[in-house]
């Protein structure tokens, strides 16, 4: 069902190329623009990580609204790993972070945000 839905002709080449990923991706791709209201989202192929992640930026209203960023959506049920990780940070180019999106089955979305290296918390 998710074919007849309005946004998925943005995410149908990705959602189709990894089919165990394409729930959390639609979820997330359609948290991210409705909800969050994001700009300049895009879907984009991690081939290396066999998954789609999305890229975009925050709105106008936040205080990071210039800064591109990236979202990796998983499922609560998947197993993940830091070489996985590694991985994902290698296939963006190593962004100095991204935010794993982990999708429930009720549909509930936690986004994480994930530092390459140890990075110090503000205060």
């Amino acid at each position: 069902m998710l074919e007849i839905h309005p946004s998925y002709p943005a995410l149908a080449s990705v959602a189709e190329k990894y089919p165990t990923h394409r729930g959390s991706l639609f979820q997330t791709y359609n948290d991210i623009l409705l909800a969050q209201q994001w700009r300049d989202v895009q879907v984009i192929d991690l081939a290396r990580c066999k998954r789609g992640a999305i890229q975009g930026r925050r709105p106008r209203t936040a205080a990071d609204a210039d800064l591109l960023l990236h979202i990796v959506p998983c499922s609560l049920a998947e197993s993940i790993s830091l070489a996985w990780i590694q991985d994902v940070f290698a296939a963006l180019a190593n962004p100095p972070s991204i935010y794993l999106a982990v999708v429930s089955d009720d549909s509930s979305i936690v986004y994480y945000k994930l530092s390459s290296g140890i990075v110090k918390p503000s205060i």
